[in-house]
């Protein structure tokens, strides 16, 4: 029974290879004669709609080591690198640091302004936070306070910037968080994974030098 089990997830995950490939393919053939930006990469993939949602869910490390596993997997296949910043609670606002700044040590400063954009326009967020949203904002401006998607659309808003998320979800490889009063300037690409960790993400060839960050990622 377990050889059966172990053959039937050999086969999930190459199913999940093949059309990965296959998407990466009709990708690589329609931008041929394009340059080779980021945001082409994924471009005719249909986002997820995101819904800003305060976090809920921590998996368990079989579960988080599997859809890393996909992201990597991901990565591979698409020709991105990440840039990876250290698990310590402030992850999501290092990734956007490192996108904006092109160094993950401006994260206190990337959360001071979310946190400002949270506390300045409260009607754009308090309907999707479960508790008082003074607490709420006062926690989120808490060095090593776990962002969430209610920051990430902050973070769009605040900073006009589409943020893209390649993901390890098994339903959807893409989500697209976009400013909801006024056009985007800018795009911030990020990876995301198991619902708990954030990298900043580029193309192979535009990938900065990776530095080792400080602290072990969460689980790796």
């Amino acid at each position: 029974m377990m050889m059966m089990n172990n053959e039937w997830s050999e086969r999930e995950k190459q199913k999940e290879m093949e059309d990965d490939r296959m998407i990466a393919q009709v990708l690589t053939e329609e931008y041929a004669h394009l340059d080779g930006a980021l945001a082409r990469r994924l471009s005719n993939l249909a986002p997820l709609p995101h819904v800003p949602r305060i976090n809920s869910f921590i998996p368990n490390l079989s579960d988080a080591t599997l859809d890393h596993h996909r992201l990597l997997q991901r990565l591979n296949v698409y020709g991105l690198r990440e840039v990876k910043v250290s698990g310590d609670g402030n992850c999501q606002f290092r990734a956007i640091s490192d996108q904006i700044y092109r160094s993950p040590e401006y994260h206190k400063h990337v959360r001071k302004d979310i946190v400002k954009q949270l506390k300045g326009f409260r009607s754009l967020y308090d309907s999707y936070v479960p508790m008082k949203y003074k607490r709420y904002y006062k926690k989120m401006a808490k060095l090593g306070e776990w962002g969430d998607h209610v920051t990430l659309q902050a973070a769009a808003d605040k900073f006009a910037a589409k943020i893209c998320l390649l993901t390890s979800f098994r339903d959807t490889c893409f989500i697209e968080i976009m400013p909801q009063y006024q056009a985007p300037k800018r795009e911030l690409w990020l990876s995301f994974w198991s619902e708990v960790h954030y990298n900043s993400l580029y193309e192979i060839q535009a990938a900065p030098a990776q530095q080792k960050p400080r602290k072990k990622h969460w689980l790796f």
